[in-house]
């Protein structure tokens, strides 16, 4: 298997204004190196402390995004370094995640997760519960995370078209809450869809982030 040949290949389908999130969870720091050296720099992890040993031992220009669903025990692991946290569904979290960027002074990215599958491992806020959550006083003093877009993943299934009317949605998603909460803010800008088996759906259907694994590394490893 040749990592960086895969790599070339993916990124031959993906357009300027896409970013490819190399998702190397459980994969050695020989493959992020080989693909590093390839030209790529943005990677997604999801487990906190493995994400934690691997910006430390790997090279420092690598931009880290926690793909996962963090606990709110584990954001003290990366919020001194991460770039983008996908997947943050709760006030919650957002408040745990405020206090790390204090701690740290800095300001975190993070991503809303929306629930577009119609499956039930899927997680993450509907557009109702969005609009509470930005409405809340408790979002309103928060200073130390900036909300830059949205992100969903679609129903694990062979149904094309169900796919792409979940991307759909996500975008219009987006549309609304940029009219409503985000008009005028650059910064909010992201919609973060598709993986391995649906990326190039997502791109036709408006996405600006697409996290690949298994086209680009092989089938995970489950540790």
């Amino acid at each position: 298997m040749n990592i960086s040949e895969n790599l070339l290949k993916i990124q031959s389908t993906i357009p300027a204004n896409v970013k490819l999130v190399a998702v190397s969870k459980t994969k050695p720091n020989e493959y992020v190196e080989e693909i590093y050296n390839a030209g790529q720099r943005v990677f997604g992890e999801n487990r906190p402390k493995e994400l934690k040993q691997k910006h430390e031992d790997l090279p420092k220009d690598i931009e880290w995004h926690f793909i996962g669903h963090p606990q709110s025990k584990q954001v003290k692991y990366f919020a001194e370094f991460v770039q983008l946290i996908h997947g943050v569904e709760n006030i919650k979290l957002l408040q745990v995640i405020n206090k790390e960027g204090v701690k740290h002074n800095r300001v975190i990215n993070v991503l809303l997760q929306f629930y577009i599958a119609q499956e039930e491992t899927k997680f993450g806020l509907d557009l109702i519960e969005a609009n509470a959550l930005l409405h809340s006083d408790e979002f309103k003093e928060i200073n130390n995370v900036k909300v830059v877009g949205v992100m969903g993943m679609a129903t694990y299934t062979d149904d094309i078209e169900q796919i792409r009317s979940e991307f759909k949605n996500l975008n219009q998603i987006f549309t609304e809450l940029k009219q409503g909460f985000f008009a005028g803010d650059e910064s909010f800008k992201e919609i973060s869809m598709g993986m391995s088996g649906d990326y190039e759906i997502a791109i036709e259907e408006g996405s600006t982030m697409v996290r690949v694994g298994s086209s680009i590394f092989g089938v995970r490893n489950y540790l």
